[in-house]
């Protein structure tokens, strides 16, 4: 395994059938406190360096799965058609997933499969992109993948939910048109990428497992969104089930020890994934 010295693309694996590499779809800041919960400052400050705000520097990482078949994207991070306040708010960087693929020679067209781990703005944002003033689908030719029970919550947040959920009209467009695959509870795509519904984070939050022969990976989201949270106990304030978070965390550990598996953080600036021993 070998890392490319590019912090926005960082190779995992490489080989002749398959290909996986991390993208970033951009930066932006966030309060540091609610990114560990109970934390004190104290603590994960040794780790993450804030600023006069108390926000810290999180990073949106994508996953790009290449086949000789299929094109499989995981997130898509927050798009191009925040408001400007909201850009100021978290110091959101320009989008830069398009960008980053382009890099490697791929178009939004050539993406078969969307897979989103849940509908968090800084996640499923860039399912529809502003161009010339329109909305349309970023990956026009993608089945998008999403949990119901994700779909529901955000198409009609309740009270609790309301502030993560603001795509009502990009979720019409995309429920409009033939690319939206809604499952209820797990579900393998292919002989060696499978979804599991674990909810905690989110209602409906999926994590993405890969395992390709003597190779094991997990994508699981804002479970793992900073390298700090590898620790059980570690969670973020905003997670709806604080419980079921350490549940899945605790399981998915387990499984990657098993097969010296790579841990992938969604956020994480600094580090990209780790191994798990």
């Amino acid at each position: 395994m070998r890392k490319k010295n590019n912090r926005e693309i960082t190779n995992l694996l490489n080989l002749a059938e398959t290909k996986i590499d991390i993208i970033s779809a951009g930066t932006w800041k966030g309060d540091g406190g609610a990114a560990f919960g109970i934390m004190p400052k104290t603590l994960w400050e040794k780790f993450y360096t804030s600023d006069s705000e108390n926000k810290i520097l999180f990073d949106t990482n994508t996953l790009l799965i290449q086949t000789p078949q299929k094109k499989i994207l995981i997130d898509t991070g927050f798009g191009n058609k925040l408001s400007r306040q909201q850009k100021k708010i978290f110091s959101i960087s320009d989008f830069k997933l398009i960008r980053n693929l382009g890099k490697m020679n791929i178009k939004p067209e050539d993406i078969d499969y969307v897979i989103l781990s849940h509908l968090h703005f800084d996640h499923a944002g860039g399912i529809v992109s502003l161009s010339e003033d329109k909305k349309k689908l970023t990956f026009p030719n993608a089945t998008h993948i999403i949990q119901k029970k994700e779909w529901d919550i955000a198409k009609n947040p309740d009270f609790i939910n309301k502030r993560s959920y603001h795509f009502k009209k990009d979720l019409a467009l995309l429920e409009k048109s033939d690319n939206l695959m809604l499952l209820n509870g797990n579900f393998k795509l292919n002989n060696f990428i499978s979804l599991e519904l674990v909810g905690g984070h989110s209602l409906g939050l999926q994590i993405i497992k890969i395992h390709i022969n003597a190779f094991m990976a997990c994508f699981a989201s804002d479970l793992f969104a900073l390298e700090l949270h590898k620790n059980l106990v570690v969670t973020a304030a905003a997670d709806i089930h604080r419980a079921k978070t350490i549940t899945a965390k605790q399981s998915i550990i387990n499984e990657l020890a098993k097969h010296n598996g790579y841990l992938i953080f969604s956020h994480d600036y600094q580090r990209k994934y780790i191994q798990i021993k």
